[in-house]
């Protein structure tokens, strides 16, 4: 039975992370909501626990759902449709270009997600009535354990995803019964020739699915995720603003450049081709800049003035001694979310106040900045340069390009002083451009405003200022009422009267908990797939040993745990991350490990504690599997508050927790 409880697990959390690598590979623009595939999981499997209580249960089995899941992915090859300006999402529309959204769709994949959840989650909550809770829950915690190193080893080696279906083919065979061991093992070799049939002519990085096509005359265009992202042509056919810096200072190569989103080294080419003496390329993604090493026409990489780097590039310029007299931002817009539990893009960190001084740090007294992209919005725009502005102490120059997409060159540095002071102020010719044409349509020296700045505690340069944007609003608004029905459709109504409130508290706090410890890491190590899993892999590894401590040991005053729980969390309220960025590497790891990890710790003493004491433990653990579920809904406003101040909401609901805990005196009279 323990062995069972192990291998269900192990399942449940090794599935719910192929949802939210393979999924959002075929449904276009999915990959900006992963957390939607999050919340339908931990939905999916609190239903299905809850569905444990019901004696019949009619309901098609977990190989069945997995089969249908694929072959409706494969064959509709969703497209989720974004309009909305609040927030941007790049490769999508924006200026009525775009279709209007699609309300169905996002609902749609959740409701499909979350159902497939429920045969396995069932089949483990039936189990938790027949195990001692810690110990049926402890054998849970290895399992997740298992599920998350199986995953990181995928993402290590780069493992195409018809191996992760055929892990998951093998979990599943060995967990049916003798009836149904066939019909599972044909479901999943269909299910595994769906993936192969997918994956043909495709490159899975630890971030993305790439696929290539040739461009003409020469070249590659490289899509991820169906979505186009980077052109491998010649530089001299790549967009004007890639040399707009070189025209700038003409006739004075740089020494020393640093380029950021590198990519498959167009940029690197482009500089080479003006006389930059050396380059430091950074990527984030090994494939992408793989592939640019093997495949570029102008063999950028295999140059060897040319030192390749595989990194994220804000850890980067925190770590480097070295000093550039150019430092190039290059159109680093990634197409997901490095984890599923915060709102965090891959250079959420990078495009930061923060950011920004610390590449000014990184300059010669006379290097220059520059910053480039298709930045889609007129207020990006402006918020960019504002930023780059208070960075240096003077405005920067700026010159934007007609047609689609809102090209723009953002520059500043000790040499602005050698650009004509006949540019002026910035303005723009008045004259429209062909959604084709690239042309300076704009130019001079941008004025600041007061736009609010992305920072560190705030990362979120794609929004114009703090808020709630109304896509997010509309899509948990549909969820909760998908979440309601489900319960209400799904749980036995004695069930629902004994839902445990306190559990469900203890859930949402954990939640948001997780939340602070991510972007934390995030910030401090690097926003890399590898520093989430090892972050997740910590955070179980302190729930196991909380499990373990209060099955061997009695503990009774538990007050003195919230007491604990209480004071890391105010420490953590008054030492803020950007405190931890210690120039010592080590020292910065053991403090901020510490002052994130022990709440973390405590908070599972505490949760640990009550479980053990549970009288309905499958109910329980389904309360407290929604209640994670509420607290990665409550994430959202991190866009309107900061993720320094969610810890608020993490205190709030411990303190709810511990007045609702069976026992006291307010829970005894409730």
């Amino acid at each position: 039975m323990r062995l069972r409880i192990f291998l269900l697990s192990f399942a449940l959390l090794f599935f719910e992370l192929l949802c939210i690598r393979w999924i959002p590979a075929y449904v276009r623009y999915l990959s900006y909501f992963t957390n939607f595939i999050l919340l339908a999981s931990f939905l999916g499997m609190g239903l299905g626990i809850l569905a444990s209580r019901r004696p019949r249960f009619r309901f098609p089995s977990f190989s069945v759902m997995a089969l249908v899941l694929a072959a409706v992915v494969a064959v509709n090859r969703f497209e989720l449709n974004i309009s909305s300006t609040d927030v941007l999402y790049f490769g999508s529309g924006t200026h009525g270009w775009a279709r209007a959204e699609n309300f169905i769709l996002l609902p749609l994949i959740f409701t499909f997600v979350a159902a497939s959840f429920i045969p396995l989650a069932r089949s483990l909550g039936m189990l938790f009535t027949q195990t001692a809770p810690l110990t049926a829950y402890t054998f849970d915690i290895l399992g997740s354990l298992a599920g998350t190193a199986a995953f990181f080893m995928i993402g290590y080696f780069a493992v195409p995803p018809v191996y992760w279906f055929t892990t998951l083919g093998l979990l599943v065979v060995i967990l049916s019964t003798r009836q149904g061991v066939t019909r599972s093992g044909l479901c999943f070799v269909a299910v595994s020739a769906i993936a192969l049939f997918l994956q043909w002519n495709t490159h899975w990085s630890p971030y993305y699915k790439i696929t290539l096509t040739p461009a003409l005359p020469t070249g590659y265009n490289l899509d991820v995720n169906s979505i186009g992202h980077q052109s491998m042509i010649p530089w001299q056919a790549k967009e004007p603003f890639y040399r707009r810096v070189y025209e700038l200072f003409p006739g004075s190569s740089f020494n020393h450049a640093l380029i950021l989103g590198a990519g498959t080294g167009s940029d690197t080419a482009t500089a080479l081709a003006n006389g930059v003496h050396s380059i430091t390329a950074v990527e984030i993604d090994p494939v992408i800049q793989k592939l640019g090493a093997q495949l570029h026409p102008d063999r950028p990489y295999s140059d060897p003035r040319v030192n390749m780097v595989n990194a994220d590039g804000r850890v980067f310029l925190r770590n480097t001694v070295e000093k550039f007299d150019l430092i190039i931002f290059a159109l680093p817009d990634s197409l997901t979310l490095t984890s599923s539990i915060a709102n965090l893009r891959l250079e959420s960190f990078l495009f930061t106040q923060d950011s920004l001084a610390g590449a000014r740090a990184a300059l010669t007294p006379e290097g220059v900045l520059v910053l480039y992209n298709y930045y889609r919005e007129p207020w990006l725009i402006e918020k960019l340069a504002t930023m780059v502005s208070r960075t240096f102490g003077r405005d920067s120059f700026v010159s934007t390009y007609g047609g689609q997409g809102r090209g723009a060159v953002i520059i500043n540095g000790a040499r602005l002083d050698e650009i004509p002071k006949t540019f002026g102020t910035y303005r723009e010719d008045g004259t429209s451009a062909s959604p084709s044409e690239l042309r300076v349509t704009g130019e001079g020296f941008f004025p600041q405003t007061s736009i609010a700045a992305a920072t560190d505690d705030w990362p979120f340069i794609y929004l114009p200022h703090k808020s709630f944007p109304a896509i997010y609003i509309r899509g948990l608004l549909v969820i909760a009422v998908i979440s309601l029905a489900g319960i209400f459709w799904i749980a036995p109504r004695r069930t629902i009267r004994s839902f445990d409130w306190h559990m469900f508290f203890l859930g949402a706090a954990f939640a948001l908990l997780e939340v602070k410890a991510l972007t934390t890491f995030a910030l401090l190590f690097g926003n890399t797939w590898n520093v989430n899993s090892l972050v997740f892999f910590a955070i179980l590894v302190s729930v196991l040993l909380a499990v373990l401590l209060n099955a061997r040991f009695a503990v009774r005053r538990i007050w003195i745990w919230y007491l604990l729980l209480f004071g890391m969390l105010a420490l953590n309220l008054i030492v803020r991350p950007e405190t931890l960025l210690l120039s010592n590497v080590l020292l910065r790891y053991v403090v901020a490990s510490c002052l994130v990890f022990t709440p973390v710790f405590i908070a599972n003493m505490i949760f640990s504690n009550s479980f053990r004491d549970a009288e309905m433990a499958d109910v329980a653990f389904a309360s407290n599997l929604l209640g994670i579920m509420f607290g990665g809904m409550l994430e959202y406003f991190s866009m309107l508050l900061g993720y320094h101040l969610l810890l608020l909401g993490v205190i709030g609901f411990y303190a709810i927790a511990m007045v609702l805990r069976p026992g006291t005196a307010v829970s005894t009279h409730s």
